[in-house]
């Protein structure tokens, strides 16, 4: 088997990135009665993801230091399907990651290498129960509204769990749609994905969710069984 250098996925953490957890949210069912009395942008981020099963994006992600300085730069198209399933497709660079709701796949075609980790396995640091459809945003975050800057308005987002990957997202939203997701790890590294062209309740192939490796590629780990 060839030895390459194993390189991080377009600015994601090990782990299943804090950004990649962020988009998710995204095609998560609100409960009834959540928003009733939310003010401000946390009551638009709710109607905004309530009824919401799929969505196609195109998108930028940056990840800037803790200087402000950008450190990498990517864009791609996403797809997101409730419930847990998601691909990114990365143009600059080229990249792969897709998850079929049980094994998440990251591809390489430069390095011609394959990294399978079961999802359980992934979100094992995060707050796995979201992508169950089933809770509650604030079961997972300490909601708060963020205010208004840049043409947008804020909702911050902050984990619960003391052993995540991140320690807050901020989500920008343009009246009821989200615009500008931004997340900040424990490095004090921040990652900012901006969304166009996004269509709501997208209609996507299954293909869309499933890989196989191409023939003649590295592939570290195992799908679920």
């Amino acid at each position: 088997m060839r030895t390459r250098p194993r390189r991080r996925t377009a600015g994601l953490p090990e782990a299943l990135g804090g950004a990649l957890l962020a988009m998710l949210l995204a095609i998560l069912p609100v409960a009834a009665g959540q928003g009733a009395d939310a003010p401000g942008a946390l009551s638009r981020l709710e109607r905004g993801l309530a009824g919401l099963d799929s969505v196609r994006a195109e998108f930028t992600q940056d990840l800037l230091g803790k200087d402000g300085a950008s450190l990498e730069h990517a864009a791609g198209t996403l797809y997101l399907r409730k419930p847990g399933r998601f691909r990114w497709d990365y143009t600059k660079p080229k990249q792969l990651i897709v998850c079929d709701g049980t094994t998440l796949w990251l591809y390489d075609p430069e390095l011609e290498q394959v990294t399978v980790r079961r999802i359980q396995d992934s979100l094992s640091q995060t707050p796995a129960m979201l992508l169950s459809g089933e809770a509650r945003i604030r079961d997972g975050f300490t909601v708060r509204d963020g205010g208004r800057d840049g043409g947008l308005d804020w909702v911050v987002l902050t984990p619960k769990a003391g052993d995540t990957d991140f320690r807050e997202i901020r989500v920008g939203l343009a009246g009821d749609v989200l615009r500008r997701l931004e997340f900040s790890d424990k490095l004090n590294q921040r990652t900012v994905i901006e969304l166009g062209r996004l269509e709501r309740n997208a209609k996507l192939a299954d293909s869309l969710f499933t890989f196989t490796p191409p023939a003649g590629v590295d592939v570290i780990g195992a799908p679920a069984r």
